[in-house]
C-alpha cells in the first residue's frame, strides 16, 4: 500500500495550481511521476519508507524550488514524517511558520554557515540533549540555490533569533558527503543527513543518504536519452536503502 502524500507533495500541487504557465524543467517532455517527479519508468515511490525519528524538519522554500524535479528537499519529507514545508516570501511572513517556531513542543535550529550568523545569534555545532527537556529538535532548512538561501536568511529577521546549527568541514568529511565549490554547499537532503547525525540518529542519516543516492542515479537515468538498458545500479541502490531503512 502506498504511503500518504506529505508536506512537499501538497506544496507542489498548490504551487503548480497557482502557476500561470508550466515550469519548464530539463526533460520537460518526460512523463513524470506526480510525487517523486522522476520519469515514471524510474519512479521510486514504491520503495519509500517512513523512518522512526525523534526530530522534525521545516523547509522554507524559495518560490519555484518546489517545482524543480532536481529538488532534494522532498526526500526529507519522504522519510521523516514530521516535516513541514512552506514557500518563502520577502514581504509576508507565513503565520504557520511563526507558529511552528514558537510551538513549545519544538526546539528550532536554523541550519546555516556560522559565518553568516548575526552578532547576537547563538551558534552550535552539535545538539546536546537536556534531561529536563522533552522538546523535539526542529531543523529549519532554507531550500533554494545558495544565492537564494542567503537572500532568505538576510531578509527574514525572525530567523536571526534562532540558534544556528553550523557544520564544520570535518563534519562533512566524516560522513563522506559530496561537496560543492565550498565546504557548506551541499544538497538539502545531504544537510538534513548531517542534522540527523548531530541528533544522534546515525541509522537515519545512512538511510537518507542512501535515498539521496538512489534519487541522483534515478534522475540521471530519467534525463538521458541514451540511458543503458542495464538498470542494475538502481536495483543495487534501492536494496541499499531498504537495508539501511531497516536498521
Amino acid at each position: 500500500m502506498s504511503l500518504p502524500q506529505h508536506a512537499v507533495h501538497r506544496l507542489y500541487q498548490y504551487r503548480k495550481a497557482i502557476s500561470s504557465r508550466p515550469y519548464m524543467a530539463r526533460g520537460k517532455n518526460l512523463v513524470r511521476c506526480e510525487l517523486c517527479l522522476l520519469a515514471q519508468k524510474f519512479c521510486t515511490c514504491h520503495a519509500r519508507k517512513v523512518l522512526d525519528s525523534k526530530v522534525s524538519f521545516l523547509l522554507i522554500m524559495y518560490d519555484d524550488e518546489v517545482l524543480k524535479p532536481s529538488n532534494s528537499g522532498r526526500l526529507i519529507a519522504d522519510l521523516i514524517e514530521d516535516t513541514h514545508a512552506y514557500i518563502w516570501s520577502r514581504t509576508h511572513v507565513n503565520r504557520k511558520v511563526l507558529q511552528l517556531l514558537s510551538d513549545p513542543q519544538y526546539q528550532p535550529y536554523l541550519i546555516f554557515p556560522s559565518e553568516y550568523a548575526e552578532k547576537s545569534q547563538q551558534v552550535v555545532t552539535e545538539i546536546q540533549p537536556h534531561a529536563d527537556s522533552d522538546k523535539r529538535p526542529l531543523f529549519v532548512l532554507l531550500d533554494g540555490s545558495w544565492r537564494e538561501a542567503i537572500k532568505m536568511f538576510r531578509k527574514s529577521p525572525y530567523l536571526h533569533q534562532l540558534p544556528m546549527l553550523s557544520f564544520t568541514p570535518e563534519s562533512v568529511a566524516t560522513y563522506g558527503l559530496r561537496k560543492g565549490s565550498r565546504d557548506f554547499q551541499l544538497g538539502t537532503a545531504e544537510v538534513a543527513s548531517l542534522a540527523l547525525g548531530a541528533a544522534g540518529e546515525i541509522n537515519n542519516l545512512q538511510a537518507l543518504s542512501a535515498w539521496f543516492d538512489l534519487f541522483i542515479q534515478s534522475s540521471l537515468f530519467s534525463r538521458s536519452r541514451k540511458s543503458t538498458h542495464d538498470t542494475s545500479i538502481l536495483d543495487e541502490l534501492e536494496q541499499q536503502f531498504v537495508v539501511s531503512a531497516q536498521l
